[in-house]
């Protein structure tokens, strides 16, 4: 599909409409693109399997994720800002996606991860649970979670640590983890 188009999603039969991806993954504040602490990604490091290729949609070179689990793994990163929009564009080849999407419009976004029906872990806002969305989209697959005991600090766009976050997030998986729930200790540096 050209990058010009809009991709089209079908409601039913007869209703249908065209996602613009710079309003869904982009939320007008802003502020959806905030980076994960090396830490965070260092807890999902272990349920990585050994030759996967990781496709990271969220991402650019510069990301934790990329770095980090390229030491062991083929990684493929794409981000919206290289004309790689995750709702158009998919990788020849991989396995697994793993990344910190943005949290505006996530039932979209986890709608076109499960539609490719291979193993996903996301960061998303624990606050989502008590939304109808994840419990529709996963009526019929297993939703795991990847869970903390603290928060996960995010980095803002200028480079600072967004220490005023509100709220826990978790990795959102399916058929990527060994149990429906793991917790797991956040080990947080500064």
């Amino acid at each position: 599909m050209p990058a010009h188009t809009k991709p089209i999603i079908k409601i039913n039969e007869s209703e249908e409409f065209k996602i613009n991806s710079k309003e869904v993954l982009y939320s007008s504040g802003n502020n959806d693109e905030c980076y994960t602490p090396g830490y965070a990604v260092e807890a999902i490091l272990e349920f990585i399997p050994k030759d996967a290729i990781v496709w990271c949609p969220f991402d650019t070179k510069q990301s934790e994720f990329v770095k980090q689990i390229s030491y062991k793994n083929k990684v493929i990163h794409s981000h919206i800002n290289e004309n790689k929009d995750f709702f158009t564009y998919e990788p020849r080849k991989w396995d697994i996606i793993i990344s910190n999407p943005p949290f505006t419009n996530k039932r979209k976004i986890f709608e076109r991860a499960l539609s490719f029906n291979k193993p996903f872990a996301l960061i998303m806002s624990n606050t989502w649970l008590n939304d109808s969305a994840p419990k529709q989209l996963f009526d019929k697959k297993d939703l795991q979670l990847l869970m903390f005991d603290k928060r996960m600090r995010f980095v803002m766009a200028d480079g600072l640590e967004n220490n005023k976050i509100t709220f826990s997030s978790s990795y959102y998986c399916w058929n990527f983890l060994p149990k429906q729930i793991v917790m797991k200790k956040l080990i947080v540096v500064k």
